[in-house]
């Protein structure tokens, strides 16, 4: 599908700007809301897609290994979640940075900035892809370090040295959806997930079903999928889809990357904090009672929780883009206008999905198990799900607003202090003191950290000078643009 080349921004900030303060008294507070939900909805459809889709594809690698053995699942699940699951959290983080800066610059029509923050997020993403790789080439004696059964852990070893692959596509693959939604361009990644989803649920068919090929090639049709969602991102990408901000590769690239790392470091550490917290679970199941079968309904809680978490994620990075142009083009009443009307529309999702697991709480797992005790551990499981899956629907959201305000390192103390400090002692308490096993640990971790950091973000929120945040992005803006200007003065003329 072919985009207009005019940013929608432009076209749409003025309905609300304050330097048309007359014109927006004239509309009424239905015709606003309709009017930032089309914008916000403009990113959050294709990212809900795409974000799925995506997602998908580890669900649908999980249920083909929980197919072959509980011990396969309980392999795919600890790789996939743990190995898999912490530099995925990391390397989501530190690609939302171009979140801020592409977004502002986007809003301030600093278009040719976006191409030069771009390629040097692929050079931070992707030297901080070979510092983690150790964690895939000794994921085995890791894991029996930490805790988990000697051939649950063997096997994981196997899944993630076959994952490899997958693990060097994230600098790319995260950074071009960036990139990409920034500049409100969200169609293609939607349309390039889905033709991903399509190859990766017939690979895995013929591989695993037909071919009977077994646990490793679950693992290699996930590499493969993945690497065709990033070579059509890239595609689209340099071969003329954004001619306004993609103008060639520039050793420009290579200049500001201390600066560019410490903002990518601060994103990656808040956003890895939240998405390392609740993989911790997994770990802490060891000496349970039945603990195989306490990992494998836990998994398959995560899974869900996981694949419901793309739809907050989606309105994360919509509500990131949204605020970010808004205030790169000075106008924090829309900032503050979309983050209102973002926040809402995710809480009423979250809703119906909490009450759709509180429903059908008996039939939730059997996507990925056919065993008997395994339904009924995600069962006796589901209560909590369904609160965290609306919780879950307000945080993401007031975390976008963070990214889009550039608060990230700020906002990565919170997470420290909520989850680690609060929620993860209170977990531990209820798991070992009082001998409520999995279920008390899992709900000390939620009602003490992540309800206590959604309450902290909703109030720095609340409590927030957005005219302020307009002219901090205007700085940022400014100083990060003169840099590249100054040493290229040719490129405003080509775009």
């Amino acid at each position: 599908m072919e985009e207009p080349n005019v940013p929608l921004i432009e076209c749409s900030s003025a309905t609300v700007a304050p330097k048309d303060a007359e014109g927006e008294r004239d509309l009424d507070l239905a015709r606003r809301v309709w009017i930032e939900s089309k914008k916000l909805w403009h990113v959050v459809g294709p990212t809900m897609v795409n974000r799925i889709a995506t997602f998908s594809m580890l669900v649908i690698t999980q249920a083909f290994a929980g197919h072959l053995g509980d011990n396969e699942l309980a392999a795919v699940s600890i790789a996939s979640n743990l190995v898999v699951g912490f530099n995925f959290g990391l390397m989501l983080g530190m690609a939302s940075a171009l979140e801020t800066l592409c977004g502002q610059a986007f809003g301030a029509k600093k278009y040719h900035m976006l191409g030069i923050y771009l390629q040097r997020s692929w050079i931070v993403l992707f030297a901080c892809s070979v510092l983690v790789l150790p964690l895939y080439l000794f994921a085995s004696p890791i894991l029996k370090f930490l805790g988990q059964p000697p051939a649950v852990a063997d096997l994981s070893g196997v899944v993630a040295l076959w994952m490899i692959p997958l693990h060097f596509s994230f600098a790319f693959q995260f950074t071009l959806l960036r990139f990409l939604q920034s500049q409100l361009k969200t169609a293609v990644a939607a349309w390039a997930a889905l033709a991903a989803l399509a190859v990766h649920v017939a690979v895995s068919w013929l591989f695993v079903s037909r071919l009977g090929l077994g646990l490793v090639a679950v693992s290699v049709t996930l590499d493969f999928s993945w690497w065709v969602l990033v070579v059509g991102l890239f595609a689209y990408t340099v071969l003329g889809g954004c001619p306004l901000t993609w103008t060639g590769f520039s050793v420009e690239a290579f200049s500001g990357l201390w600066e560019f790392s410490k903002l990518s470091v601060a994103s990656g550490v808040m956003l890895c904090l939240e998405n390392w917290y609740y993989r911790i679970l997994l770990l802490m199941t060891e000496n349970l009672k039945d603990a195989e079968i306490v990992v494998d309904a836990l998994s398959i809680c995560m899974n869900i929780s996981g694949w419901e978490m793309m739809i907050p994620l989606a309105f994360f990075a919509g509500t990131g883009v949204r605020v970010a142009n808004e205030l790169g083009a000075g106008n924090g009443n829309g900032a503050k206008f979309a983050t209102i009307v973002s926040v809402l529309t995710s809480l009423v999702i979250g809703l119906f999905f909490w009450l759709l697991i509180m429903i059908f709480y008996n039939e939730l797992a059997l996507l990925f198990s056919t065993s008997k005790p395994v339904l009924e551990a995600v069962a006796e499981l589901s209560n909590l799900l369904a609160f965290t899956v609306l919780l879950n629907s307000i945080q993401p959201v007031l975390s976008g607003v963070a990214v889009g305000s550039g608060w990230q390192s700020y906002v990565a103390y919170i997470n420290v202090g909520c989850y680690y400090l609060l929620g993860l002692p209170l977990g531990i308490l209820m798991r070992w003191v009082f001998n409520q096993g999995v279920m008390g640990l899992w709900a000390g971790m939620i009602f003490g950290g992540t309800a206590i950091q959604t309450l902290i973000l909703a109030i720095i929120t609340i409590r927030c000078d957005w005219e302020k945040e307009a002219k901090n992005a205007a700085m940022r803006v400014k100083k990060w643009g003169d840099r590249v200007d100054v040493k290229n003065p040719c490129l405003e003329q080509n775009t």
